[in-house]
């Protein structure tokens, strides 16, 4: 895999490519010009995204009818350079008919400790806490 940066001329503003040919923007928000995700929140972005491309794979395998699905991360970081994270909570919201509990924590649990690359390697050096609600359709 490969990625780049390209710098687009005005302040911290930059584009980014992958192998793939998408292109994300982001920047920093440490100098209050929000002109896209920072580094750190892309961080936070794929672990949701990880993590949520496997659970919710799981889930249909289950055959879980679910109907609405969401991840949120939040992490804390060091106060001292570098300002990594060391403490990351993830939260899945599912939405569905009649969703087993035991569906939904083993899908959770094989991301966590078998699928999620993020997970694994931000896992490394951060805690990861992973919790999830179910709600009916």
């Amino acid at each position: 895999m490969k990625a780049s940066v390209h710098w687009q001329h005005e302040g911290l503003l930059f584009a980014g490519t992958a192998d793939s040919g998408f292109t994300i923007q982001f920047g920093s928000n440490d100098v209050g010009e929000k002109q896209g995700l920072s580094p750190m929140e892309l961080l936070l972005v794929s672990l949701a995204g990880c993590t949520a491309m496997d659970v919710i794979s799981i889930l249909a395998k289950q055959r879980q009818d679910v109907t609405d699905f969401q991840v949120r991360v939040e992490g804390e970081r060091a106060t001292e350079h570098p300002k990594v994270y060391t403490h990351l909570r993830v939260h899945y919201l599912i939405r569905g008919r009649d969703i087993d509990p035991a569906a939904v924590e083993r899908a959770v649990t094989l991301s966590q400790e078998k699928y999620c690359s993020v997970s694994a390697m931000l896992g490394q050096v951060a805690v990861l806490e992973h919790r999830y609600e179910i709600a009916a359709a």
